[in-house]
């Protein structure tokens, strides 16, 4: 049996992609028979089937994110979590995961080598210098989430091997719930930090041209919550609201919507939001870039989000637009949507994971 180790500073405390990311795929590996411990800042999550080893951190959260690389707060608190969690590493460890770039890439590689350890390092940062960074530190094998970033990431360092596996989505958690929406006001929903890259405020603009269209912005983490809801406030009035909501409780708002929408940056490696809109059986407007074309196929459309009176029309037209084979089957949630998340099955995902750990 092979010992995991993954490090995932934020766990237990925020949940984004990559620590859903981390949670979901960790009891997945465990159910396939492999020794996971999951090294994070927060307490164990109640349903973990994996190992938890929560170390304090003195995280001043209030202090904002920065650009400036190794040396920001965040930066220099992983890399103090980091420096502990190699101290008290289980010995035993076959392979090591880090999830949070730069300080945690450089020092568990450094580590891997003196130990004669394995590293896999996923790209969740996106194309840019956070992967500069986790593919120059040479592990064993770098993972993009998309064909786009495999492509960018064997130019950068062809000397790495390169294994493509993209995020999941449970598909017995998040699916379509039989109830009686109102038709008459349509909903449309985005989910993300709150944070600038994900750029809540070119939905809410887009939003705002539309006559009768609720708009539910649902996020957590980052510092713009406060900006976004005066926006949201003052262009849709009470045809707007904005929650913060646990993890588990995501299909409920899902659920509430007629379609979903995402105007993140270009440089975004995946959007697990995505497959967990589609699985539910929403239709997508997404950034018009090459990753998210990969991630919707056809049960979406593409945009570029900047273009706000382009983008309102999209929005209007997936709004009109029969998603399902026949209108019964998007009814139930069985349509288009629903099929291209079922290609990004947790089962599918894990025996992808499972298939790397073996040539390792």
């Amino acid at each position: 049996m092979k010992k995991i180790g993954i490090l995932s500073f934020y766990g237990g405390i925020i949940n984004r992609g990559v620590e859903i990311l981390v949670h979901r795929l960790s009891n997945e590996i465990v159910d396939h028979g492999y020794d996971v411990t999951v090294y994070q800042i927060g307490p164990r999550l109640i349903d973990a089937k994996y190992k938890t080893v929560s170390l304090f951190s003195n995280v001043d959260w209030n202090q904002k994110s920065s650009n400036v690389a190794f040396l920001n707060h965040y930066s220099l608190k992983i890399m103090e979590f980091t420096l502990q969690v190699l101290k008290i590493i289980d010995k035993k460890t076959d392979i090591v995961f880090p999830t949070n770039g730069q300080w945690q890439s450089v020092l568990c590689s450094i580590w891997a080598k003196i130990k004669r350890k394995k590293v896999i390092i996923s790209g969740f940062s996106g194309i840019g210098f956070d992967d500069r960074v986790n593919l120059y530190t040479f592990p064993d094998r770098f993972i993009p989430m998309s064909t786009k970033a495999l492509e960018k990431s064997r130019k950068i360092n062809p000397f790495v091997k390169l294994v493509k596996i993209p995020g999941g989505v449970d598909l017995n958690k998040f699916k379509k719930a039989l109830n009686n929406k109102n038709d008459i006001q349509k909903t449309v929903l985005s989910v993300g930090a709150f944070t600038d890259q994900k750029r809540h405020d070119l939905v809410i603009n887009a939003v705002s041209k539309l006559n009768n269209v609720n708009l539910i912005i649902a996020g957590g983490g980052g510092n713009k919550k406060k900006e976004i809801k005066e926006l949201g406030e003052r262009l849709l009035d009470n045809r707007f609201k904005v929650v913060e909501i646990a993890h588990d409780k995501m299909p409920d708002i899902y659920n509430l919507a007629d379609v979903f929408t995402l105007a993140s940056e270009p440089s975004e490696a995946f959007g697990m939001v995505l497959i967990e809109a589609m699985a539910c059986g929403l239709p997508v407007v997404a950034t018009d870039d090459p990753i998210r074309r990969e991630i919707v196929g056809n049960a979406g459309l593409f945009v570029d989000p900047t273009n706000i009176d382009l983008y309102a029309e999209k929005i209007k037209e997936a709004l009109n637009i029969d998603w399902g084979d026949k209108q019964s089957l998007a009814k139930l949630g069985l349509g288009k949507p629903r099929k291209q998340a079922e290609k990004f099955s947790w089962d599918i995902i894990a025996s992808e994971y499972e298939k790397l750990f073996k040539t390792l």
